[in-house]
């Protein structure tokens, strides 16, 4: 029976105060575990319209109704706006999906920065960055995290090198087609990475005639391929106006007897073993501009 791993990437304060409550009741009714993956310091959400420069991503801003979905206080922060510190505002709602029993990571301290930048910085940025996200998810929790996903799927050599120097336990930092045990120069790293492997709603919706009335159908036809899948889903997209489009894919799943759950629970489905060793490098991925971290061949 396939097994579909739902990671939720939580990126802003709204989606932390709204969606994640939504997602909460939504998965409660089905009786599903999942991973939620925080964003922990401040919400800059609107730096990222300096991107409108990459190829592709004003194409994608519009197919999307990145506007009506994260809404217009939001893309203010970080500009107009001061950024909200989200881990101080926001830590009810983490602990909530904690209480429910839901597997809680992280995701970043600061979205925009970690995603913007992240791939060209050195071992000291990147260590600041992660030691952030790690203190303040002590603070929420109480507890060190043992699961990280990485903010746009951006990536350095260093940060997985960091994540088994922290003591993560697993990671889902990039897009591939299964796990796998990331290589740094010549040292085989223990955390193993578990990649989304398949597409997200705003990949989708805008092309090839998709929109939020058939996407589901899609995804659904992808997913039911007999192989195990990481889905990324965003507290502010099927938490908020696509929250009927995530039902669907609840319930399909649910006729299809595809098991759901958290990432720990589809990394437990492994032999470690008997794991692919590859090396992680930029591509591209249909639907998303610019390049993001892919898992390269096995060696």
């Amino acid at each position: 029976m396939p097994r579909i791993a739902l990671k939720v990437d939580v990126d802003t304060l709204r989606g932390t105060l709204e969606g994640v409550p939504a997602l909460l009741r939504q998965l409660a009714r089905h009786r599903v575990r999942a991973s939620f993956l925080f964003s922990l310091g401040p919400d800059h959400t609107g730096r990222a319209l300096k991107r409108i420069f990459r190829p592709g991503f004003l194409a994608k801003v519009r197919r999307t109704s990145v506007g009506s979905n994260y809404g217009l206080k939001t893309l203010l922060y970080g500009t107009l706006l001061p950024g909200p510190d989200i881990g101080r505002r926001a830590a009810e709602p983490m602990r909530a999906a904690w209480r429910a029993g839901h597997e809680v990571g992280v995701h970043t301290w600061d979205h925009v920065l970690w995603q913007d930048h992240v791939a060209r910085r050195d071992r000291e940025w990147t260590r600041r960055q992660l030691l952030l996200a790690v203190e303040r998810f002590g603070e929420v929790f109480g507890r060190a995290p043992e699961v990280h996903g990485a903010a746009g799927w951006q990536m350095n050599d260093h940060a997985y090198e960091l994540e088994q120097e922290l003591g993560f336990r697993l990671a889902s930092d990039g897009r591939g087609d299964a796990p796998f045990l990331p290589r740094v120069g010549d040292r085989v790293l223990q955390v193993p990475q578990l990649p989304t492997t398949l597409p997200t709603l705003d990949e989708l919706i805008g092309l090839d005639g998709l929109h939020a009335g058939n996407v589901a159908e899609r995804l659904l036809r992808l997913s039911l391929d007999g192989r195990d899948h990481v889905y990324t889903l965003h507290a502010e997209l099927e938490g908020g106006q696509l929250a009927g489009v995530f039902e669907a894919l609840l319930q399909g799943w649910a006729d299809a007897g595809v098991r759901l759950g958290t990432l720990a629970d589809h990394a437990a489905a492994l032999d470690p073993s008997a794991l692919p060793v590859r090396r992680v490098g930029l591509g591209s991925v249909a639907g998303r501009s610019g390049q993001l971290a892919v898992a390269l061949p096995a060696d």
